[in-house]
């Protein structure tokens, strides 16, 4: 077997090491080569996956997402009557921004001039400005506001602004470990990307008023403060979730991202948009209960049922206790996992014939109703299955205090 030549191998082997590294590499050889005179190496970006959720978007670089959707991104500047603490307002020294103003990011979402941004990104505000890449800056305002979901639209003139939408994706479609790229404002400085992958699915943050947001995405692409509002994109540059909070590793953490990032799911924001443009807010239906959902965790505890909900409480004066629905005596508890659990409340078994076996679901099904309508909930109380009507009320401003 005849020996091959060093030159004849740097090429596959540097082939090897460039793909290793996200960069494909192609050796050219040219005609008169053959004796090794002369090597050609072309180097190009490698596409960053294929579309979320396998589907039909053709695969772009990092580059490509940046060139076509960075001209969408803006950023927000928000004089503020006070400024509020949230995840990603964690600025210091230097780079602070002046007390009363809030800055963050947002994305436009169509030529008519409406742009997506977090709700904690202009709550309280005064005046909005936002920053296009070209440098020109608009006045911008605040159509509406939805604090359940941290999302805000806001409005500029498209007149005399070259307007640069960005297409919606579907989070639906996503799956743990598509590639993600996060565009945003981090600690103000314009139009910052990263790169990273879909870390989780289906977390559960807490809104700015204090209720949940479901089916949240978590990411490892760098998120910092002033990113919130950003868009969260997919391999095909669609986005696919707002950046709206980070995990920050605790109080001796420097406030920076620590590889957790939460951005809201794109499929809440369309179904938010339409009445935030209509109505500038949105209504919820309210239950009005908080429970917990009956597990293999919950068998010591000897409930009358194997699954369902057993409320812990139903809010004084809701629409949960006015239709009789009890919750749990605080005074009789135990301790599950480390975490009080009241003994003696109702448990919850279906919504309008619909079993529950969680929280979720009971939200889910309030959600698919409006303030006023009337659900029936089946309760086990006492070894006895009773159906109580409930009329569902406006979602408050704020959740409940905890007793």
């Amino acid at each position: 077997m005849r020996a091959r030549s060093p030159e004849s191998l740097f090429a596959p082997i540097l082939l090897a090491a460039l793909m290793g590294g996200g960069i494909t590499a192609g050796a050219l050889i040219g005609a008169d080569a053959v004796g090794g005179e002369r090597t050609t190496t072309v180097v190009q970006q490698t596409p960053i996956g294929e579309g979320a959720g396998g589907g039909s978007g053709k695969g772009m670089t990092a580059r490509d997402i940046y060139r076509r959707d960075a001209p969408g991104v803006v950023f927000v500047r928000a004089q503020t009557v006070e400024r509020s603490a949230s995840p990603f307002d964690l600025f210091g020294g230097s780079q602070a921004p002046p007390s009363g103003v809030s800055t963050g990011s947002g994305f436009v979402v169509d030529k008519e001039g409406f742009i997506l941004t977090n709700a904690h990104v202009v709550s309280s505000s005064t005046d909005v400005r936002v920053s296009f890449s070209d440098k020109t800056t608009a006045s911008a305002r605040i159509v509406g506001k939805d604090e359940s979901t941290d999302l805000a639209l806001l409005k500029v003139d498209p007149a005399r602004l070259d307007l640069k939408p960005l297409a919606l994706g579907d989070s639906k479609s996503v799956q743990v470990g598509d590639p993600t790229v996060a565009i945003g404002n981090p600690f103000g400085l314009d139009r910052t990307l990263t790169t990273g992958v879909v870390s989780a699915l289906q977390r559960r943050i807490s809104a700015p008023n204090g209720f949940g947001i479901d089916n949240v995405i978590q990411t490892d692409a760098a998120i910092n403060p002033g990113n919130s509002g950003g868009p969260l994109l997919d391999a095909a540059g669609r986005v696919i979730g707002i950046n709206s909070q980070i995990a920050t590793g605790g109080s001796g953490a420097s406030g920076g991202s620590v590889g957790i990032g939460f951005a809201v799911p794109v499929n809440t924001a369309k179904k938010v948009i339409p009445q935030l443009k209509s109505e500038g807010r949105v209504q919820r239906a309210y239950l009005g209960i908080t429970g917990v959902g009956i597990d293999q965790s919950l068998a010591p505890l000897n409930l009358p049922a194997s699954r369902g909900v057993l409320v812990q409480e139903a809010t004084p004066g809701g629409p949960a206790a006015d239709a009789g629905i009890r919750g749990g005596d605080p005074g009789s508890s135990a301790s599950v996992d480390g975490s009080p659990v009241a003994l003696g409340g109702d448990v919850i078994e279906a919504v309008d014939g619909k079993p529950v076996d969680s929280m979720d679901d009971v939200v889910q099904a309030v959600d698919r109703h409006r303030p006023g309508d009337r659900v029936v909930v089946r309760v086990l109380r006492d070894g006895r299955r009773l159906e109580l009507p409930v009329t569902l009320e406006n979602r408050p401003a704020r959740a409940p205090a905890s007793p």
